[in-house]
């Protein structure tokens, strides 16, 4: 089946049915099928916008009261420029998309200064360390993150049919962006993803025979495609354990695991390896990109594998290979 994406492309006239400005807010976030967590931090924002306006309709309030807000983040609240960014985006989305307003550009607001963290990097020895503390579903989670280059939720999101054993890629579909990419399979973990999914299939079967097979599909599949969600290619790789009633639509079907096992696992792996260094899953892809470098990867090829829109995302990693001193021989030694 064709690629999807989780996002609706093209411009909509659809007009929000609800009478309440927050319902509306969500009745149009789903209609553009944004994701939940999306939805959750984008109503939060309008809110606390709203609240700190005195309770005034935002269409009572213009570009004066958006600058005043995210200053007020930045100066009072002293948030990230990444959190700033994201309430600027919930409030673009209310004026564009949900009330129709005209949303100024060139806003002046205080913006918050983004400081350069160089991510955090476990050794080879370490990332070894690391996997031989984790055990059973999470440690082929595990691998294929660090194997792969992979964030929490690509791993998590990922589909039966996005796994190619002939050719030893992982497909990564509407990903941050909302952009698909090919990423690597490592031959070490691909006899036992098959074993992993002779389990998977066993209990889509069961949930299958007992009317319970109806997973959730990304973007407008579900209507293009009614009879999708039933069948095995569109199953998660890593179901979650039990069955669960979908908040938006009240149907029960199985999703897939959530992401507090993976990180728990993580952080209790770190404490058996008594690593003194900040591990999340996120290290194990900060870790795949530095060690791709460190093996002599192109930095075009790695750029690809981790999705970076720009090379000079990538080029992070460059620095932390700069700081490899104990690599580096003296010319004095040379002589």
């Amino acid at each position: 089946m064709a690629s999807y994406k989780g996002k609706v492309k093209q411009k909509s006239t659809f007009r929000p049915s609800a009478p309440r400005l927050m319902d509306q807010v969500r009745e149009v976030l789903r209609y553009h099928h944004y994701g939940r967590k999306t939805e959750v931090a984008y109503v939060r924002w309008i809110k606390d916008f709203i609240y700190f306006h005195h309770k005034r309709h935002p269409k009572e309030m213009g570009m004066h009261e958006i600058e005043v807000y995210l200053s007020h983040l930045t100066v009072n609240q002293h948030v990230a420029a990444s959190t700033q960014k994201q309430a600027f985006n919930a409030l673009l989305f209310l004026y564009k998309q949900v009330l129709d307003l005209p949303f100024v550009d060139g806003i002046a607001s205080i913006r918050s200064k983004k400081p350069v963290r160089l991510p955090v990097v476990l050794s080879v020895q370490e990332i070894t360390q690391l996997l031989s503390h984790i055990k059973g579903e999470t440690s082929l989670m595990a691998r294929l993150m660090y194997g792969g280059g992979l964030r929490l939720m690509e791993l998590l999101r990922l589909r039966v049919q996005d796994i190619d054993f002939d050719n030893g890629y992982l497909l990564i579909r509407a990903s941050k962006g909302d952009k698909d990419r090919t990423t690597l399979l490592a031959q070490s973990v691909r006899d036992e993803m098959k074993v992993h999914l002779q389990k998977v299939r066993c209990i889509f079967e069961q949930d299958l025979s007992e009317g319970f097979a109806n997973v959730c599909l990304p973007g407008a599949l579900a209507k293009e495609y009614p009879h999708a969600s039933k069948s095995w290619e569109w199953q998660y790789v890593f179901p979650s354990k039990v069955l669960s009633k979908d908040p938006q639509t009240g149907e029960t079907r199985r999703h897939h695991m959530h992401e507090s096992g993976m990180q728990k696992a993580i952080r209790a792996a770190k404490q058996k390896a008594d690593i003194n260094k900040r591990v999340t899953t996120h290290t194990l892809r900060h870790s795949f990109a530095t060690h791709l470098l460190e093996a002599g990867t192109n930095i075009r090829v790695v750029q690809k594998l981790l999705g970076h829109a720009d090379v000079k995302t990538t080029e992070i990693y460059t620095h932390l290979l700069q700081q490899n001193l104990g690599a580096v021989v003296s010319p004095l030694d040379t002589l």
